[in-house]
Order: C-alpha cells, then sequence, then structure tokens
C-alpha cells in the first residue's frame, strides 16, 4: 500500500482551513447585522464585529473567551496569518514529495538554515505587530505568575506521555504501520542514530530553545490570536493545532502533535503569557532528546514510537 502521508495531511490541513473559512464568513454576516451596537458599545467591539478597526488610543476591550488578547489585530493581519498558513503547508507537502525512504543525510548548514528560517518567520510576524503594540503587552511577557510553569510544563510533559502510551496500547502505532507510514520522525531518527557531534549539538540546541521560542511566537502568539479574532476561539484552536502538527511532516505523529498544539492553546489561554507555552514546549522536546540519546546508550526499545 502507497504512503498516504500526503494525502491526508493534505486533506487535514484543507479541512481545517475550510472550517475557518466558513467560521469567519459566519462572523462577518453576525457581525455586520451587529455593526451598530459595537459602534455604540466600544466594550463589545471585539466580539461583535471584529472586523471593524479599533480607533488608535481606544482601550481593549473585554476578552470574550481567555486570557489571550486579539483587540489590536486587523484585517490585513488575515493576510499574514495566510502567509503563515501557506508556507507551512507548501513546505511540509514539497518536503513530503522530495523525501526519500531512508534517513535523510543533514549537514550542520542545513540546520543552520532550519534555524535561520524559524528566526525568519517569527521575526516575520514580529514586525506585523510590535508596530502596534509592544512585546510585553502581545505576548504578556510581564507574568506574575511564572513560578507556575515549574508544575504547568511538567504536568503537560506527563499528559503528553500518557497520551502516547495511550496510543501505543490501543494499537495506534501497528495500525499506521499497516498503512505503509514512516511511524518515527526524521529528526527522531537523526537523534537516534546521528554520530556527529556538531549535528547532536545543533539538533538538541534547535529543539529545545530556538523551535519552543520561534514556533511559539508564530503559531500561538500571532497565527492563532488572529484566527481566534476573525473566526472564534475553537476554529483558531483547530486551524492552528492542525497545521503546527502537520508542519512536522509526519502522519503518525498528527494526531499525538495535534493534542500536544491544543494543551499549548490551552495553556496560552488560561495563562495569558506566551512564557507558559514556550516553557511547555522545551520541556517536552528537552525530554524527548533526553530519552532518544539515553536510548542510545542504554537500549531502549523505542523503536515505532511518534
Amino acid at each position: 500500500m502507497p504512503d498516504p502521508t500526503e494525502m491526508v495531511l493534505a486533506c487535514t490541513i484543507a479541512a481545517a482551513l475550510g472550517i475557518v473559512v466558513i467560521s469567519m464568513l459566519a462572523r462577518m454576516v453576525l457581525g455586520g447585522k451587529n455593526r451598530v451596537v459595537a459602534a455604540a458599545d466600544p466594550a463589545a467591539l471585539d466580539e461583535a464585529s471584529p472586523y471593524q478597526t479599533p480607533e488608535v488610543g481606544a482601550l481593549p476591550p473585554e476578552l470574550p473567551v481567555g486570557r489571550v488578547p486579539v483587540w489590536f489585530y486587523r484585517p490585513l493581519d488575515l493576510v499574514g496569518a495566510g502567509f503563515v498558513f501557506g508556507v507551512f503547508s507548501a513546505l511540509v507537502l514539497a518536503s513530503l514529495r522530495a523525501s526519500h525512504e531512508t534517513v535523510p543525510a543533514l549537514e550542520p548548514a542545513t540546520l543552520l538554515v532550519n534555524l535561520g528560517f524559524q528566526f525568519f518567520m517569527a521575526g516575520v510576524v514580529a514586525i506585523l505587530v510590535v508596530m502596534r503594540v509592544g512585546w510585553v503587552a502581545w505576548l504578556g511577557l510581564r507574568w506574575p505568575s511564572w513560578p507556575w510553569v515549574l508544575l504547568i510544563a511538567p504536568g503537560a510533559v506527563v499528559f503528553m506521555w500518557v497520551v502516547f502510551g495511550g496510543l501505543q496500547v490501543s494499537g495506534y502505532v501497528e495500525w499506521m504501520e499497516s498503512l505503509g507510514v514512516e511511524t518515527v520522525q526524521d529528526t527522531v531518527k537523526l537523534l537516534q542514530k546521528s554520530e556527529d557531534p556538531l549535528i547532536l549539538g545543533l539538533m538538541a540546541l534547535t529543539a529545545v530553545i530556538v523551535a519552543p521560542l520561534c514556533e511559539e511566537i508564530v503559531f500561538r502568539g500571532y497565527f492563532y490570536p488572529v484566527l481566534k479574532k476573525f473566526a472564534g476561539a475553537w476554529p483558531a484552536a483547530l486551524c492552528s493545532a492542525v497545521v503546527f502538527a502537520a508542519a512536522h511532516g509526519n502522519l503518525a505523529a498528527l494526531l499525538p502533535l495535534f493534542i500536544f498544539g491544543g494543551v499549548l492553546v490551552f495553556v496560552y489561554e488560561k495563562t495569558g503569557s506566551l512564557w507558559a507555552p514556550i516553557a511547555v514546549h522545551s520541556c517536552f522536546n528537552s525530554a524527548t532528546v533526553i530519552v532518544q540519546i539515553a536510548a542510545r546508550y542504554y537500549h531502549l526499545p523505542l523503536e515505532g514510537i511518534p
């Protein structure tokens, strides 16, 4: 049976996009009906008519859902969200078409290009926002309850390990294998097999620091709240989690990473600070790196775990 990864990921991404577009159109219609109410009540502006541009200097309205602010986003930000969606969708589909059955031979230069790309994407979305609102207000960086990350991050990692264990016990991995799907991500394979200390160091740096920082700025800091503003919280969470999971290019990892993306959105909404999902993401990746490297020396049976 041919590997269905490309087809399933493409259909999943298209379905998520369709849900967002339908939700946006519905809110546009409802926003038009409530335009008079929104104009009369600035506190209702964000929820009643998201397509109206807030006045310069206006106080931020109360949030209809969660603690992630969306009042400063404009309809033009939909172009930025579309750019993020298009870039990651195109990259994952292009990489799948060019992939080989064996583990790709990565050079340090390739990993450095990947690092540069992640900083580039984070920089693009930052430029789109910080001219209107500062970093602290945008991402909730002044978080007085930051010590909670010492509990939130490990707790989220334990939760994800339970999810992985449940999938393993349920026969999910065996089902993926029966479909001809590669069940281990290429990056995990490299951690398991590469003997180049420079490559291992760059991969660890990317996984533990760069990816949690840049991906959270892009996916949770910008992509999700823009969609939340114009499509609603649930469609935004769904679409952002799908794109985040699909961007890793592995069908077996799509479901667990979709759940992980939802956890990151939940943590962000509950805390209102991007420090929380960054900490969760970094802790999760750190645990993965430690386990995979330890498995090389202690011969742990990790084959087949996405």
